[in-house]
């Protein structure tokens, strides 16, 4: 069965070229284009990997980050964090909050199989 991937980003463009670079590598792929519709996505099918985006208003990917960090049901969950903004304090401000990897923007693909291969189990 293929991996199950959620993608959170706010950007339409952006979150669509990360969706189909996910289906290219074999994944199912949900988008949400805010926080509260991924967290809403949750309750219907846990995703194996959440790529999610950190500079979204409002909530900001950080925060959304620190909030799946602290549920029981989503801690476990790999969490790649991805911005433009790659700055030592941007990835330290991600790290912090629980996500496991960080990708900066645009994402290379090949560069994502890798942080994907890095966070997520064999099988």
């Amino acid at each position: 069965m293929a991996r199950y991937a959620l993608v959170v980003d706010d950007t339409r463009i952006a979150a669509t070229i990360i969706a189909q670079a996910l289906t290219l590598l074999g994944y199912q792929v949900q988008v949400a284009y805010s926080p509260r519709a991924a967290i809403e996505s949750l309750f219907k099918r846990m995703p194996d990997v959440i790529l999610l985006d950190i500079n979204m208003p409002g909530i900001d990917g950080v925060e959304v980050c620190r909030y799946l960090r602290r549920d029981p049901h989503t801690e476990k969950i790999p969490i790649i964090a991805m911005s433009s903004e790659a700055q030592e304090e941007t990835v330290a401000r991600v790290r912090e909050a629980g996500a496991n990897a960080f990708l900066a923007k645009p994402i290379d693909i090949d560069i994502l199989e890798r942080a994907l291969n890095g966070v997520l189990k064999p099988g």
